[in-house]
């Protein structure tokens, strides 16, 4: 995972120095960038593999920054904010942010998960099987889904959440089993965070095939992938 370029997109110099530090004695290149309008600009030139992204800044703010990457990209996010309510954090990966990490952070932890993200984007686009069910086809090699022959665009985590659910075709997984799986070893217990990507790609789906359901909520246990025309 060494060699790879994160882009730091902070207001405060000192942070985005002490960040800089530590990744580059990690073995990664980074870019720089103190607002919103900078690091988009800097962005689509350089195209680095991730970005490591504060939210309030001047111009631009993290989460619109986020909302403009995802129009174009699945490069992956991590968030880093002060806001360290649970709305936030789920607001944050709502929008399309892969992690989402609380100030003050441990550096090392940081680290840690870039790693975990970087694997995790490696997954999904390195290859594996194609699934189809019913109309729904995941071509996990190429990035790709489409339902109807129409192509719906995921974010590397929610690609393997679908994944993840489309392999257990017609079990029920539990929030925490589900995450467990499409995360491995770098689970941290936080279950709601598959309501949110559950969400999101209910509702992508939906835009393609109004008149199918692919992932139904079982109450009180988690959720269950089957593919069922609307009666």
């Amino acid at each position: 995972m060494k060699n790879k370029t994160i882009m730091i997109v902070d207001d405060e110099k000192n942070i985005v120095e002490f960040v800089r530090a530590y990744l580059r004695r990690e073995g990664y290149r980074t870019l720089e960038a103190y607002d919103g309008t900078s690091a988009f600009r800097l962005w689509r030139e350089h195209k680095p593999d991730l970005i490591v992204l504060d939210v309030l800044m001047p111009n631009l703010n993290g989460l619109e920054l986020c909302k403009e990457v995802r129009k174009e990209s699945r490069t992956p996010i991590i968030i880093l904010s002060a806001r360290s309510e649970e709305e936030d954090k789920l607001i944050g990966l709502d929008i399309g942010a892969d992690d989402y990490m609380v100030k003050p952070f441990s550096p090392r932890e940081l680290v840690a998960r870039i790693a975990a993200v970087l694997r995790r984007h490696k997954t999904v686009t390195s290859g594996g099987p194609i699934i189809i069910e019913g109309p729904l086809t995941i071509d996990t090699e190429a990035h790709r889904v489409t339902v109807l022959d129409r192509e719906i665009s995921l974010t590397p985590m929610e690609l393997n959440v679908l994944v993840t659910l489309a392999s257990h075709s017609m079990q029920v997984l539990s929030r925490d089993e589900l995450i467990l799986l499409a995360e491995g070893d770098d689970y941290e217990g936080y279950g709601r965070n598959a309501d949110t990507h559950i969400k999101n790609i209910r509702r992508k789906m939906a835009d393609k095939a109004k008149d199918w359901n692919f992932i139904e909520t079982v109450y009180g246990v988690g959720y269950r992938f089957q593919a069922k025309k609307k009666t």
